[in-house]
C-alpha cells in the first residue's frame, strides 16, 4: 500500500468512526472470538480461522436428520444491561437453543451467534462470548462462527440484541415426534430454574424496572434475595441430563413462552390432552412474587410463563419409574387422557 493510499484508509477508518462504528477495536474483537471459539473446537471442526463460514464434519451416522432452532434471549437483555450482568444471558443463549433442539431427540453439533449494538463496549462483549462458550462447553457442541455487527442510530446509547442458531443431529428412526403418545402414557415434568428467559416484558412492566432499576437490587414480594438476582438465574440446560433417556421418551416439551397451555401441545397427536395435576410440582416463589406484584389472573401466568415445569416428557407408564429415578428432582405431574381434535393441554386440581 502507497503512502496516499495508506493516508486515505485512515481518514476513511476516522471518518466511519465518526459516523459511530470503532473499526479498530472491532478488529481486536474478532480476534479475541475466534480464541474463545476455539475453546468449543473438536476435530469436527474443519477450519477454526473464521472467514465467511465454519465448516463441520458430519461424522458417520446411518441416516442423519439434521435438526435446527434459532432463538434470542429476549428482553432478559434489558435485566443483564441494568445489573452490567452478561455472562449469564450468553449461556441462555445456547441452552434455550439447545434445549428447542432436545425436544426432536437431537444432540447439538455447532452454534452461531449474533450480537448487534450501538456502541463497541469490550467488557460487555467478552463477558457474552465467555457465557455462550461456557453454553457451548456444557452442551457438547461447538462455537464454529457467528456475526457482531455495530448499528449506530438502530439501537440507543448501551441497548443490544443477541440470537442464536443451534444444528444438531439424530437418527431419522430415533426422532421424537409423539406420534405414538396416547391416553395413559405418563407426563415427567423438569423443574425450572425459575423465569428462564421468557416473559420478560411484563416483569419489566410489574416491577416498573425500566423508569426505577434500583427495583432490581430489593429483595421482591416473597423473595429471600434481591429481584436483579433471582430474575437472572440462567435457564436450565436439560440436554445432559436427558439424553441418556431419550430413549424411554415418546414425547418432549420445553416449556417456553405460551407457558404449558401453548408449548405442550406441539409435542401431541390429535385426539389426545396432556392434562396437568395442579400441586404436583413445586411453584418457585418468584412467579409469586410476579401475580401479588401485578395483580395476574391464574389463566395469565400459566399462558406467560413456565411456572416452574421447564421440560415435560411423556412415557409408557411402566418407563415413568426410570425416569423419575434418573432425573434430577423429576415428578410425575399428569397424564395424556382422550381427547378430541388437535392435542391439547388442561389442568385438573384437588
Amino acid at each position: 500500500m502507497t503512502a496516499g493510499e495508506v493516508g486515505a484508509a485512515a481518514r476513511a477508518s476516522a471518518e466511519y468512526e465518526a459516523a459511530g462504528v470503532a473499526l479498530d477495536a472491532m478488529d481486536g474483537l474478532k480476534d479475541r472470538i475466534k480464541a474463545f471459539a476455539a475453546m468449543t473446537h473438536g476435530p469436527e471442526v474443519l477450519d477454526g480461522s473464521g472467514g465467511f463460514a465454519g465448516l463441520f464434519a458430519l461424522g458417520s451416522y446411518r441416516d442423519p436428520v439434521l435438526v435446527a432452532s434459532t432463538d434470542g434471549v429476549g428482553t432478559k437483555l434489558k435485566i443483564a444491561a441494568q445489573l452490567g450482568h452478561f455472562e449469564g444471558v450468553g449461556q441462555d443463549l445456547v441452552t434455550l437453543n439447545v434445549n428447542d433442539i432436545l425436544t426432536k431427540g437431537a444432540r447439538p453439533l455447532f452454534f452461531l451467534d449474533y450480537m448487534s449494538f450501538s456502541a463497541y463496549d469490550e467488557h460487555r462483549m467478552e463477558m457474552l462470548m465467555r457465557g455462550m462458550v461456557w453454553g457451548c462447553r456444557e452442551a457438547g457442541c461447538a462455537l464454529i462462527g457467528g456475526e457482531t455487527a455495530q448499528l449506530p442510530g438502530v439501537y440507543a446509547d448501551a441497548d443490544f440484541d443477541l440470537a442464536g442458531f443451534v444444528v444438531g443431529v439424530a437418527e431419522r428412526d430415533s426422532l421424537l415426534d409423539g406420534s405414538s403418545v396416547i391416553a395413559g402414557d405418563r407426563l415427567i415434568g423438569i423443574p425450572s430454574s425459575g423465569v428462564h428467559t421468557n416473559g420478560f416484558s411484563l416483569v419489566r412492566r410489574v416491577f416498573n424496572t425500566d423508569d426505577d432499576p434500583e427495583a432490581l437490587f430489593r429483595p421482591g414480594p416473597g423473595l429471600d434475595r434481591n429481584l436483579g438476582d433471582e430474575l437472572m438465574v440462567r435457564h436450565r440446560a436439560y440436554h445432559p441430563m436427558l439424553e441418556p433417556y431419550l430413549g424411554s421418551i415418546k414425547a418432549l416439551s420445553h416449556i417456553t413462552g405460551g407457558g404449558l397451555p401453548g408449548k405442550m401441545p406441539a409435542s401431541l397427536p390429535n385426539g389426545v390432552t396432556a392434562e396437568f395435576q395442579l400441586g404436583a410440582w413445586p411453584i418457585p416463589p418468584i412467579f409469586g412474587a410476579i401475580q401479588s406484584a401485578g395483580g395476574i389472573s391464574d389463566e395469565e401466568m400459566y399462558r406467560v410463563f413456565n411456572m416452574g415445569l421447564g421440560m415435560v416428557a411423556v412415557c409408557d407408564p411402566d418407563r415413568a419409574p426410570e425416569l423419575l429415578s434418573g432425573l434430577p428432582d423429576a415428578l410425575e405431574v399428569g397424564q395424556i387422557v382422550e381427547g378430541t381434535g388437535p392435542g391439547r393441554t388442561a389442568f385438573r386440581s384437588g
